[in-house]
């Protein structure tokens, strides 16, 4: 099963550049990797991203939707609290 995400940034504030969006694709790739799906394409511009994941039916898209915020948030918080 395939799954469209589109996040985007609280109150669409311009947030993410090329390195942000690069720690993002990591951190996607693997917590999908921990829900058994595949990250297969992810892009984003300066107040969202996009992300097509590949996922078997056993999973709860919204269990995988609040573990890839949940934890993409926190880690790039830590990261970078310019962000």
């Amino acid at each position: 099963m395939h799954v469209h995400l589109v996040f985007v940034a609280k109150y669409r504030r311009r947030v993410f550049d090329g390195d942000a969006i690069n720690r993002l694709r990591t951190i996607f790739a693997k917590v999908c990797a921990d829900f058994e799906a595949q990250l297969i394409k992810m892009d984003g511009e300066d107040d969202h991203v996009h992300l097509l994941v590949e996922y078997p039916p056993k999973v709860a898209v919204s269990n995988l939707v609040n573990s890839l915020k949940g934890v993409s948030s926190r880690l790039l918080r830590k990261e970078r609290p310019d962000i």
